[in-house]
């Protein structure tokens, strides 16, 4: 099986997690005591215990109180090119797929 599909789908996923993340730290910037949320992604593959490759997210707080309202808009840029980015590959794919059954047909 073609391994694009389940990373480009778990790639999307990940960048709206990002993405969620980011607006939240955002919309509570100026709560008292607020920590931030932090994103962390980690690649897998077949090879370490997972059927699907593609990318696994945590999210954490955190370790110190505050906003970084830059980091967060940058973040936002970031989650919304790697989201468009995953989606062109899945379209790509797709695109692909037909190709291949057209020339069979």
């Amino acid at each position: 099986m073609n391994p694009v599909l389940p990373i480009s789908l778990s790639g999307l996923q990940a960048a709206t997690t990002r993405l969620g993340a980011s607006a939240h730290n955002i919309a509570n910037a100026q709560t008292p005591d607020f920590r931030r949320e932090v994103v962390q992604q980690q690649t897998v593959g077949t090879g370490q215990g997972q059927e699907q490759p593609g990318v696994v997210v945590t999210i954490g707080k955190s370790s110190e109180i505050g906003a970084d309202l830059a980091t967060d808009l940058v973040e936002q840029m970031q989650s919304s090119a790697t989201y468009k980015a995953n989606l062109r590959s899945i379209r790509t794919q797709d695109e692909l797929m037909g190709s291949l059954l057209d020339i069979r047909a």
